[in-house]
């Protein structure tokens, strides 16, 4: 639980350097790898909408950046805030849930729910009828 609980701290710090202006909602991401390095991203938005990057890919592009191919997923947490610092219950995007399946389908994905709470749950949980491509 130390380790998630550092991830959850990790998102929080990177939410913190989000740009934003747009929605005025700051996401920070942070993940744990299968190697056991720790990799942070926080959103980062366009005027021209659809060409922003969410939290989450932002911290598995820095993974696979770093670790090349053959990164794999083992944990990562969520956390969004407003621009006042309020905490928000956000859950990963569908294209997030996709990019986390593809590096990890059992990694754990932690996000806070309406109470507050945080919750963690597989990625493959998140988005059951993932894409794959079929064998060829």
């Amino acid at each position: 639980m130390h380790e998630l609980n550092a991830l959850r701290a990790l998102a929080e710090q990177a939410s913190q350097q989000a740009y934003a202006p747009y929605s005025n909602l700051r996401v920070g991401a942070a993940l744990r790898s299968a190697s056991g390095q720790t990799y942070a991203g926080c959103n980062v938005e366009n005027a021209s909408f659809t060409i922003g990057n969410c939290a989450e890919r932002a911290a598995i592009a820095a993974a696979v950046q770093a670790e090349g191919q053959n990164f794999r997923l083992a944990a990562i947490a969520v956390a969004a805030f407003t621009t006042d610092g309020t905490a928000l219950p956000v859950s990963p995007c569908g294209a997030c849930r996709q990019a986390m399946v593809e590096f990890g389908s059992q990694a754990a994905v932690s996000f806070r729910q309406p109470d507050g709470n945080w919750i963690e749950v597989g990625a493959d949980a998140l988005l059951p009828f993932y894409f794959t491509l079929p064998a060829r």
